[in-house]
């Protein structure tokens, strides 16, 4: 049985190791999305000029090509505008659901359909919703499909690597008024997101 296992991590630093480690433990790029904030993911990635995808970002490469000197998943990474989050840098299975979900539209087409790719894969709806939020605060979302014999490896992997506890992040989202991902609300500036990293250190939850 396919089981789907899903990291939310603060630092893109740390999604782009766990990708490695878990591609370096058996894990084959073609079962490991990753969904970046632009903004977070920084100068850790470049964006070629031009609508060039690059290999495996599949429909997410809708704003040009990711290059640098990545290999396995990161080699595919692409870019595209999720509606409520801005854009991201992303590549993997799950892009490619998330753009299929809606109709196959790139630019602006990935909104609701990122939530429904989660919750299609197996994602319960209130984490779904906190991790395209987490996205758009800022982080990074790191999902991987693999059979149960490597589940414990993938599931150790992530936890080393700092991923968030749903749960915690939601209330500490909720304290702040925020109910659920809307897909109409306006992307973080990067003031806003300063703010939200200070947020996040000062917090308790």
């Amino acid at each position: 049985m396919i089981r789907t296992l899903t990291g939310l991590f603060d630092s893109y630093d740390d999604a782009e190791g766990a990708v490695r480690e878990l591609e370096a433990a058996g894990i084959t790029h073609d079962q490991i999305s990753i969904v970046a904030n632009h903004t977070a993911a920084g100068d850790r990635v470049k964006v070629k000029e031009g609508n060039e995808a690059g290999p495996g970002a599949g429909a997410g490469a809708a704003l040009g090509a990711v290059v640098g000197g990545a290999g396995g998943a990161l080699a595919g990474l692409g870019m595209l505008a999720i509606p409520g989050v801005g854009p991201v840098v992303a590549a993997g299975w799950l892009v490619a659901t998330a753009v299929g979900a809606v109709g196959g539209a790139a630019v602006g087409g990935a909104g609701g359909g990122l939530i429904g790719a989660l919750i299609g894969n197996g994602v319960a709806e209130q984490d779904a919703h906190v991790y395209a939020e987490g996205v758009r605060r800022g982080g990074t979302l790191v999902t991987v499909r693999v059979e149960e014999p490597l589940v414990a490896v993938a599931e150790n992997i992530l936890q080393k690597y700092r991923e968030v506890d749903p749960r915690s992040r939601g209330q500490l989202y909720r304290a702040g008024g925020w109910t659920r991902f809307d897909e109409n609300a306006p992307a973080y500036t990067e003031e806003q997101l300063a703010e939200e990293r200070r947020l996040r250190d000062r917090s308790t939850i």
